[in-house]
């Protein structure tokens, strides 16, 4: 399993997207200045979009699993991966 930010063609994961936020407008005012990042088991199985509302301050703002693969503890490793990224300033250079 490995957990990797995405910094580019970002609306390929669009589907993964829709299952959190239904409408595609909302998608697109986070997705340019979010952090996106995507967990690959065998395949992309699950995302997250993170914004940086101030110094030290972080909503998360989209995170799905794929239907077949939820409740296997997909969506469990993207909220521990965040929880230790951002605190340690990897979500954001700087």
């Amino acid at each position: 399993m490995k957990i990797s930010k995405i910094t580019e063609d970002k609306k390929i994961y669009i589907d993964l997207l829709l299952l959190a936020d239904e409408q595609e407008e909302v998608i697109d005012k986070y997705l340019e200045h979010g952090e996106m990042f995507v967990l690959d088991d065998d395949g992309v199985k699950a995302e997250c979009v993170v914004t940086q509302e101030g110094e030290g301050i972080y909503e998360l703002k989209n995170i799905a699993v794929l239907p077949k693969f939820q409740r296997k503890g997909y969506g469990k490793s993207m909220i521990e991966f965040l929880f230790s990224a951002c605190t340690e300033h990897v979500c954001w250079d700087g």
